[in-house]
């Protein structure tokens, strides 16, 4: 059994998730959104470790342009924070753009140091928009996320990734905005870097049961922290999403089908805690990201995929991948820092590396997401 690398940084299949949509969406007008609201990992990072990627042409730190900072085929310059999809890399910000609103990280940098809506430094107008917590390697509680084995963001005697667990994240909203409000659409995803480091330890010996065993303690404190520290202050629509089968992602199909199986279970495990501890729920859907990523694989040609089981990227994460044609780089003076593989697209690849989605994967998320809150009746149909 192989062990995980340092920058999986939570990881998961083919879409990172979403639904399986419903047949139809439902009928309403749908209510206001006024703020999107974002806690997970990396596959909902928006750039928590974007300074790690900053391309030197003599601004200050922490201003674009970027080689990359988001766990997918990014461009050079990265979102702008405005509320179209012109410039979205990931599934989130897609979303928001959909429903008219910006939606930034919240923090940025690496630990022990970091600096906090970074985008109102620029732009003071959009200090609310800093509601982008996910971040890469992050577990629901544990501070010892994926790259940050301490838990306080030193390694060894370096900066680490931040990796702020859930609680943590959501502590941090409610720190800066007191509560949520009725116009929040809060989404959660979270919980493949509990998975991971589980798979890990059974490579280790850890006992499967064990293993098991801390996955569901990981998914009911999931499920606690949406009752009683996202809907009991004010939340009133909470899409949780659950995990996609990891064991199908380019860095695990090679596996032994026994070492595949343990991983697959591992999160169905947590999929199944975290529905039965969340059904019937108020405010609270689910959308179930392993039936859409197994969609996906099953006929990848229905979303315009045409590879499903490589990386497009030549790093071996995708937080320095950069899909940006050669012609930009040129035209800002920069050298030609695509990284794609040869042949490889990330309009048409699902997975930008072994584990994260292409802009094409979060592209599928961000549309399927779409068509689920209109399902709940959460948004208008037209949007």
């Amino acid at each position: 059994m192989v062990s995980r690398r340092q920058w999986h940084l939570s990881a998961v299949s083919a879409i990172l998730g979403a639904a399986l949509l419903a047949a139809c969406g439902g009928g309403g007008s749908g209510p206001t959104t006024t703020r999107v609201v974002v806690f997970g990992d990396s596959l909902s990072d928006m750039g928590a470790y974007t300074p790690a990627t900053q391309i030197a042409l003599g601004q200050a730190a922490g201003v674009p342009p970027f080689l990359g900072g988001k766990f997918t085929t990014n461009t050079h310059t990265g979102y702008t924070a405005t509320s179209n999809s012109s410039t979205a890399n990931t599934w989130a910000e897609w979303v928001a753009a959909r429903l008219g609103v910006a939606v930034t990280p919240h923090e940025v940098g690496f630990g022990p140091s970091s600096r906090l809506c970074p985008v109102a430094l620029t732009i003071p107008a959009l200090e609310s928009s800093c509601t982008g917590y996910a971040q890469g390697g992050s577990r629901v509680t544990n501070p010892a996320g994926i790259g940050n084995p301490n838990g306080n963001g030193i390694n060894g005697a370096s900066p680490a990734p931040m990796t702020r667990p859930m609680v943590t994240q959501v502590a941090q909203h409610l720190t800066k905005f007191s509560a949520f409000g009725s116009g929040d659409i809060v989404f959660v995803y979270g919980g493949n870097n509990d998975v991971f480091v589980q798979f890990g330890a059974i490579a280790q010996g850890l006992p499967v049961a064990t293993a098991t065993a801390n996955i569901q303690q990981a998914a009911s404190e999931l499920v606690a922290l949406v009752k009683d520290q996202i809907l009991a202050n004010g939340a009133t629509r909470v899409a949780v999403m659950t995990l996609a089968d990891s064991s199908a992602t380019p860095s695990y199909r090679t596996l032994p089908d026994a070492n595949r199986a343990v991983l697959a279970q591992l999160s169905a495990d947590f999929n199944t805690t975290l529905s039965a501890g969340l059904a019937g729920v108020a405010g609270v859907k689910l959308i179930d990201t392993r039936a859409l990523a197994a969609a996906v694989q099953a006929s990848p040609a229905s979303f315009g995929i045409v590879n499903f089981t490589d990386a497009a990227c030549t790093p071996s994460s995708a937080l320095v991948c950069n899909a940006a044609p050669a012609s930009l780089f040129t035209a800002a003076g920069l050298p030609n820092l695509n990284n794609l593989k040869a042949g490889a697209s990330a309009s048409t690849w699902l997975f930008a590396d072994g584990v994260h989605p292409t802009t094409a994967g979060h592209k599928i998320l961000a549309d399927q997401v779409i068509a689920q809150l209109k399902a709940f009746d959460w948004i208008p149909e037209n949007q």
